[in-house]
């Protein structure tokens, strides 16, 4: 079965019809995690002289140093140096999952004309930090090919309706907002129809910035003007559960600095705000960690997955199954921060998820 892996590539150029320059941020992001040059170049398969080489030419391509030598303290990015690179951070969180998504596409376009490789399941899941461990975990067993697709909480569940896809990832808060979301999901499944299989849990909340400067720490405190929010798309799971978290906190939205500013995944609106582009977004407690951030925990939800009945027992089940239930994996996910593969893979009905709880 043939992969596909499509990854963003910043060329710079002065003037219309010059010549560009490639600019690895990959290698500038390690100088800033390690302060060693000799360390990122060893990560990125370089020698020092060439490491050192490529840092002169891009600092004079751009008429600006990128990196500085501090005694004692190893080397250090430039405040411009440092800006192109979280650049770079935002960009790949934005559009990971829709260069995945268009990496699927392609690989099963390519696969359907060569000879018959192994069964495929189709996965239709909001993209998060366990979905694509579970997809890495696939990965290396031959007999199936997962063909995931990142979509939204209810059009995975539509798609399911419509044998768009054979599982479908869902989401639901604990606690006393719970209702609220099963009244949004239930009217796509069928109780003798479809089971739910257990996958994770994962802690929702604020990220904010290291040491938490500004004391964010309820979501009364983004009522104060000077605190910049940024929000997820309107269409995503956590911005729906957000919103259900301000209308429990009587909080009024439009009241929120920034609630209009959007981005399209944990990661990218945890990379906003560790770019200093804002002080506190709503997301994934994985993600802020990614990013060195500092969370508040509001929410746990529990993950599922939902597929038709008779396919419990179809071919690809039975490896991802053993998968999801295997100690491997349960040490994969607890690698997560805030997240816990407690039951992953135990097979419930749609009535005893979907049943209200007191």
């Amino acid at each position: 079965m043939i992969r596909i892996e499509i990854e963003p590539v910043w060329r710079f150029t002065k003037n219309e019809g010059a010549e560009s320059t490639l600019v690895m941020l990959d290698f500038l992001n390690e100088i800033r995690a390690t302060g060693k040059i000799t360390r990122a170049a060893a990560r990125v398969q370089m020698s020092y002289r060439h490491a050192w080489n490529l840092i002169e030419k891009w600092s004079a391509f751009f008429d600006a140093p990128l990196v500085e030598r501090r005694q004692g303290r190893g080397t250090t990015l430039t405040p411009f140096g440092d800006r192109l690179v979280w650049a770079g951070q935002r960009l790949v969180a934005r559009l990971k999952p829709q260069l995945d998504n268009l990496a699927q596409e392609l690989e099963t376009e390519i696969n359907q004309f060569l000879p018959r490789g192994p069964a495929v399941i189709r996965v239709h899941a909001s993209h998060g930090f366990a979905v694509a461990k579970l997809r890495e975990m696939l990965s290396h067993e031959p007999q199936i090919g997962v063909d995931l697709r990142y979509v939204s909480n209810q059009t995975s569940l539509e798609s399911l309706a419509r044998d768009g896809c054979d599982l479908a990832g869902m989401h639901l808060p604990q606690g006393v907002l719970r209702q609220r979301s099963i009244d949004d999901s239930k009217r796509w499944l069928v109780p003798g129809l479809h089971r739910v299989i257990s996958f994770v849990t994962r802690e929702m909340g604020l990220m904010v910035k290291r040491g938490n400067p500004l004391r964010i720490d309820s979501l009364e405190r983004l009522l104060d003007p000077s605190v910049r929010f940024v929000n997820r798309d309107p269409d995503s799971g956590s911005r729906l559960l957000f919103e259900l978290l301000l209308e429990q906190h009587g909080i009024d939205a439009t009241r929120i600095n920034g609630y209009a500013q959007i981005e399209f995944t944990h990661a990218a609106v945890a990379a906003y705000v560790a770019s200093g582009m804002a002080d506190v977004s709503f997301g994934v407690e994985a993600a802020a960690r990614h990013f060195d951030l500092d969370f508040v925990r509001l929410v746990t939800e529990d993950y599922f997955f939902v597929c038709r009945k008779d396919f419990l027992e179809s071919e690809p089940m039975q490896p991802l199954l053993s998968i999801m239930r295997s100690e491997e994996f349960r040490t994969a996910i607890s690698a997560l921060p805030g997240y816990e593969a407690k039951d992953a893979g135990s097979i419930l009905t749609v009535r005893e998820v979907f049943t209200p709880t007191e």
